[in-house]
């Protein structure tokens, strides 16, 4: 039944996280959501699927998934403990986990330092740029790394370029196409090519928790468990990701972990399937 009663249309809202019309971080999650609830219609009946029409802060979209009657009702983020409490998580990463491998986006004049680390005592030396109240913030820093904050998505590549911070770790798939969209706007960045951050770090669909929010994660689960099974997720993912991950020379890189201290006992890191691959590329 949708989540809105019998014969009811279920619409799903997500967050407008930028104006930025080169921001494609998020196209592939919403591609797994639509293909999720298209699995399901026979099942659970029609959806209607937008984005929300403000751009939204983290705290902004945080208070709006909270508040019954919001502006949006699905949110997609890498968890935390305190995202599972407040909101009813899906416990399928969405991106198989890639998320949490990371190579860095840097200043082209810097790669022979980068070169040059080994351990994570020598990535110490350097300081990472990160988004405000980001989930990897803790995760850096428990590690004993320095992280600098910034305000906005955007302006994170200027405080690259400005020297601000060292390094902004980004994920396999982001930072060979945030290098092509940006290159000409800041010349000077480059992709660190030796260099493999990794640490646990499911990315999943978050619902309200009321009534809806407890429908449409049965619906979204059951889409992405048919996609899992069928392999259709899979397809999804090597459409979007395949080519970074081949460009990334993943098997070339020297990999450097961490520990994520903030992920759940729930997290469902028993089930191989689910879980990305770096010796493989699937």
């Amino acid at each position: 039944m949708p989540a809105g009663g019998a014969g009811a249309t279920d619409r799903l809202v997500y967050p407008l996280t930028s104006l930025d019309d080169i921001d494609s971080r998020y196209d592939y999650d919403w591609a797994v959501l639509r293909a999720a609830l298209e699995k399901t219609v026979p099942r659970f009946g029609p959806f209607e699927i937008k984005q929300s029409a403000h751009v939204m802060s983290w705290q902004r979209i945080a208070q709006e998934l909270a508040r019954s009657g919001g502006g949006i009702n699905i949110l997609a983020r890498a968890t935390s403990p305190e995202l599972e409490k407040q909101f009813i998580p899906i416990r399928l990463p969405i991106d198989r986990g890639l998320l949490g491998y990371r190579m860095f986006l840097v200043r082209e004049a810097d790669l022979p330092r980068f070169a040059a680390v080994r351990t994570l005592e020598d990535l110490r030396k350097f300081r990472a740029g990160q988004g405000k109240d980001w989930i990897d913030v803790p995760i850096l820093r428990g590690g004993g790394l320095t992280v600098v904050e910034g305000g906005t998505y955007r302006g994170l590549f200027a405080m690259l370029d400005a020297g601000r911070f060292d390094f902004f770790s980004r994920g396999i798939d982001e930072a060979g196409r945030e290098y092509q969209e940006r290159r000409a706007a800041y010349p000077n960045m480059a992709v660190e090519p030796t260099l493999l951050l990794q640490y646990p770090l499911p990315l999943y669909f978050f619902l309200r928790r009321d009534a809806e929010g407890k429908l449409l994660a049965q619906r979204i689960e059951a889409g992405m468990e048919m996609m899992i099974k069928d392999g259709s997720l899979n397809v999804l993912f090597q459409k979007y990701k395949g080519e970074s991950i081949k460009s990334g020379a993943l098997q070339k890189r020297r990999v450097i972990h961490l520990d994520n201290p903030h992920i759940t006992p729930e997290t469902p890191l028993s089930r191989g399937e689910l879980w990305f691959n770096p010796a493989t590329g699937k």
